[in-house]
């Protein structure tokens, strides 16, 4: 496939599955050479409260955010290491590794998870020129949080506590990730990039005339 002038080369597999995993990297060597960055992105919510919560959703949750993403960054970074300049890896946290709100306990813990790997994994790899981070998005306007966008008072609440009072746009945290990709983020490891509007900065709950 090509797109704005460049090919795209796509494959499917079960993040949860290591075999399958191992294919996608195999054939991402195949057909480019080598891997000089890679995203992983993939997570799943269930918004419940805890008494509410199945252990099967548990199960499903932590499965596809904390082992699919422990699977990519392990044979991520494997391959990684091959390559004398390194390479660089993103993780899609959120704000909700920091900042909770009820039916958020799963999905929460997951994200906090992927955090310390993300730590621990720029711990160890350095030694190969590896760089591993985390993006911390807030509220971003896609299909996955329509929900509260067709909730009126939700949706207000969640704009008002932003510092610019506006949703993101999948790009704005497009662009962060592909900075953590370049030569320009060369410096930057174990960390945590917050693209939030401050959400996680300020009170937000009232503001005093000051």
């Amino acid at each position: 496939m090509r797109l704005k002038g460049y090919d795209i080369k796509s494959f499917k597999c079960n993040i949860t599955n290591i075999n399958e995993v191992r294919e996608l990297f195999n054939y991402s060597v195949s057909q480019l050479n080598r891997i000089d960055a890679l995203y992983i992105v993939p997570s799943i919510n269930v918004r419940k409260s805890i008494e509410n919560y199945t252990y099967e959703e548990f199960e499903r949750v932590v499965d596809v955010n904390l082992k699919g993403s422990f699977v990519l960054l392990k044979e991520g970074g494997i391959s990684m290491m091959r390559n004398k300049e390194g390479g660089s890896i993103i993780l899609i946290s959120s704000i909700r590794h920091l900042v909770v709100e009820q039916g958020q306990s799963v999905y929460a813990a997951t994200k906090a998870a992927m955090v310390q790997l993300a730590k621990t994994a720029a711990a160890e790899w350095g030694r190969y020129n590896i760089r591993v981070n985390c993006i911390a998005p807030g509220v971003v306007d896609t299909p996955l949080t329509r929900q509260i966008k067709e909730d009126p008072e939700w949706y207000r609440a969640y704009l008002n506590k932003t510092a610019l009072r506006r949703w993101a746009e999948p790009s704005e945290i497009a662009a962060v990730a592909i900075f953590l990709a370049m030569p320009a983020s060369s410096y930057i490891t174990g960390s945590v990039i917050y693209v939030d509007a401050a959400w996680t900065s300020i009170d937000g709950r009232y503001e005093p005339k000051v």
